[in-house]
């Protein structure tokens, strides 16, 4: 699995086309990247393999994209299962196929390599699904360890993945890379340079691979295009290499295709019956591992000569005097692919080999030096990016190369660069005169300085488009609750469902509670965006008067007992379900038993804006209390009046109150329940909310406050 950065394609949380939820990062390579999702409707895993944004509008690459999903036809375990192409809304190509999960050959090769025994096996696996996909006149052309993955780490399991470049060699099929070269070096058979390619192409490279992972040791082409010729025109050195695993490739890897295993069923035919062990053999392979396209020559073509049938005289004799014809013939080959891929412009035209698209990579990553990769089109812009990366504590793997770039295209790319430094993160992905920058700092002023910029406009002739956020990566929530602590003014505050490794970017940020002024929410929402980044941050905070605070922090822990507070009109007969009254209106207000509390004692209490506390219940007119009493034989939910119309109190002891302009504002119904007496004697009517706060943290310091239950409602007198 591999780390998330912020310039990739989808971000792990991404949910495309309301079907497939992004949950990691498999692999990138130079156009794609590669996804773990699931699909949100059937809960498959599945890969998702994203065209990169440079080529998610370039017809060719979608043509591959494309030819690649119809290759679901092939139904075999041993070969990957393709399903179909989407695009997103924002124009993002994504391929869907099955997730393999499990370590390719790439990691057992660089691990020490594997066993004679198991390549045997996977060597029988490889070639059943060959078998199949070669029924079809379907060439892989890219077999290698990356593209072979063991599902579940087993051997027999192995599965053959990534038919991106494949060749269709059914009479009439369209292909954009028809008969150049393409594939990695390293592992292509010796005719691919010249764009020749069948079956037995990928018998070769399936024999290479096995070969690589034995050794543990990635093979090793040469320097040049003539070591590269050379070497191909070369058996591999198969010397160690034990019985039958030797003779098998041997067969696998002779550099004449007619004097190679003809099919993948004659592979499997030599895997169940070893012949006898073959002669040994010499170097070979490369020093690139990236696959290749090398487009085909629209000027200069050489066609190479069919090859003579091999001779029955003693393979020790022939080779000899065929291993000049075969480099004649493939160096020929090569001046019709190699011309237009660059491979000898030193001696026939542009000084440095033509890359199309010309691309440049330079990143960074928080708390690592940067890194950059890819083509440059001069010693002295080699020389000044490999000297800035120097100075930054960085490295540089750059290739000269020819291409359709600006003139002033390495002063602008070195001056870009530079320019984004500083940020914490970043990656610039320069596509011949075209750039994507992503980047992210902590630093709010820094971000608006780079992105202030470059909305000025990119150096030189570049263009593109620039995305930096502000971070951190990750937010604690130990970062947070201090400034939560800091406001919290009117009881503790609450952070709603912090996540257990942090808020990742983008994320919601969600408090709760209750504070004594809007300024203090403020504050507090002030305080967090400071360190937040790009998050959303919400202070979800009731904002009370200051006395209702004082009382809200002298509350008891209680949890609710569903005693639910109604609002009702003293002048009519309808509910207030708002809670909210007008100057010169008459609340009445209800608490409504719950049909499973019979016993015990409740406490009603109304708080106004004042600061005055008025006990509805029990008070001096009122003071049986008891929940019996209240229910007076009745079963079910009881509703027990404790603030009534003026027409019911008149001539009574009962009370009721008349909005006026004096005290307008929020005010706080708290009913409390209780198996025993809450305070040892009667509280007064009216008092203040000071008295009432101090005598309820006496209480709960004392250990005499026996609080069950505490429901409350907020009621609002305003000017009509």
């Amino acid at each position: 699995m591999t780390e998330s950065r912020p310039g990739d394609i989808f971000q792990p949380g991404d949910l495309l086309n309301n079907t497939y939820r992004i949950q990691s990062m498999l692999g990138r390579g130079g156009t794609s990247e590669v996804y773990q999702a699931r699909s949100e409707i059937s809960g498959r895993v599945v890969a998702l393999k994203a065209l990169k944004s440079e080529f998610s509008k370039n017809e060719d690459y979608l043509v591959l994209m494309t030819r690649e999903e119809e290759i679901r036809d092939i139904q075999h375990d041993a070969v990957v299962r393709y399903y179909d192409t989407q695009r997103t809304p924002d124009g993002h190509v994504y391929l869907v196929m099955d997730f393999v999960d499990g370590p390719a050959l790439d990691q057992k090769l660089a691990s020490g390599g594997m066993s004679a025994k198991d390549l045997l096996t996977i060597g029988s696996r490889v070639a059943q699904g060959l078998v199949v996909a070669h029924s079809r006149n379907i060439v892989h052309r890219d077999l290698s360890p990356d593209n072979i993955i063991l599902r579940n780490g087993n051997p027999a399991e192995a599965v053959i993945i990534d038919f991106g470049i494949a060749k269709d060699t059914n009479p009439g099929a369209e292909t954009i890379v028809g008969n150049e070269f393409a594939g990695k070096y390293a592992y292509a058979a010796p005719e691919q340079l010249s764009g020749q390619t069948d079956q037995r192409s990928d018998i070769y490279s399936l024999g290479a691979l096995l070969l690589s992972t034995f050794r543990g040791k990635k093979p090793d082409i040469g320097n040049n295009p003539m070591e590269v010729v050379q070497k191909k025109s070369q058996a591999l050195d198969t010397g160690g290499v034990p019985e039958p695993l030797k003779t098998l490739i041997d067969q696998m890897t002779t550099p004449l295709p007619d004097n190679r295993l003809s099919s993948a069923k004659a592979v499997l035919e030599a895997i169940s019956s070893p012949g006898e062990p073959g002669a040994p053999s010499v170097p070979q392979q490369l020093n690139e591992e990236a696959t290749v396209i090398v487009p085909r020559a629209r000027q200069a073509s050489v066609t190479p000569d069919k090859p003579k049938p091999a001779s029955k005289a003693p393979e020790k004799k022939t080779t000899g005097a065929m291993l000049p014809i075969l480099a004649v013939v493939l160096l020929g080959a090569l001046g019709g692919g190699g011309y237009v891929a660059g491979l000898f412009d030193g001696l026939l035209g542009p000084k440095y080999p033509v890359a199309d698209p010309f691309i440049l990579t330079v990143e960074r990553h928080a708390g690592e030096p940067p890194t950059a990769s890819g083509n440059v089109p001069s010693d002295d812009t080699q020389a000044a990016l490999s000297d800035l990366m120097n100075s930054l504590g960085g490295t540089a793997n750059l290739t000269l190369a020819s291409g359709n770039i600006s003139e002033s295209w390495g002063n602008d790319t070195i001056a870009l660069v530079d320019q984004l430094a500083p940020l914490d993160e970043y990656r610039v992905e320069v596509s011949d005169d075209t750039v994507r920058v992503t980047g992210m700092t902590v630093n709010k002023e820094m971000r608006k300085s780079v992105l202030a910029a470059l909305d000025a406009g990119f150096p030189g002739a570049l263009t593109g488009t620039a995305e930096v956020i502000q971070g951190p990566r990750v937010l604690n929530a130990a970062q947070i609750r201090p400034m939560m602590d800091q406001f919290s003014d009117c009881g503790p505050l609450n952070l709603v469902a912090p996540p257990a490794q942090g808020y990742g970017m983008g994320s919601r940020i969600l408090i709760t509670g209750k504070m004594a002024s809007a300024g203090s929410r403020v504050g507090l929402f002030d305080a967090i965006s400071a360190i937040a980044g790009d998050r959303q941050i919400s202070v979800d905070a009731e904002v009370l008067e200051p006395a209702l605070c004082l009382i809200e922090t002298a509350l008891p822990k209680a949890p609710s007992g569903g005693f639910d507070i109604q609002f009702g009109f003293g002048s009519k007969s309808d509910p207030n379900p708002s809670g909210r009254y007008y100057v010169g209106e008459n609340p009445v207000i209800d608490v409504i038993v719950p049909a499973d509390v019979t016993t015990g004692f409740l406490w009603v209490s109304v708080l106004d804006v004042s600061g005055n506390v008025f006990h509805l219940l029990p008070n001096l007119n009122r003071q049986d209390n008891a929940i019996a009493t209240l229910r007076a034989g009745a079963e079910g939910p009881v509703p027990v009046r404790v603030a009534f119309s003026l027409a019911e109190a008149a001539n009574t002891s009962h009370l009721a109150f008349l909005v006026d302009d004096t005290s307008l504002g929020k005010s706080k119904v708290i009913v409390l329940y209780s198996e025993k007496p809450v305070f040892d004697g009667m509280r007064p009517t009216t008092e203040s909310a000071a008295s009432y706060a101090e005598a309820l943290k006496t209480g709960t310091q004392n250990g005499d406050l026996r609080v069950q239950a505490l429901d409350s409602r907020i009621l609002i007198t305003a000017k009509p």
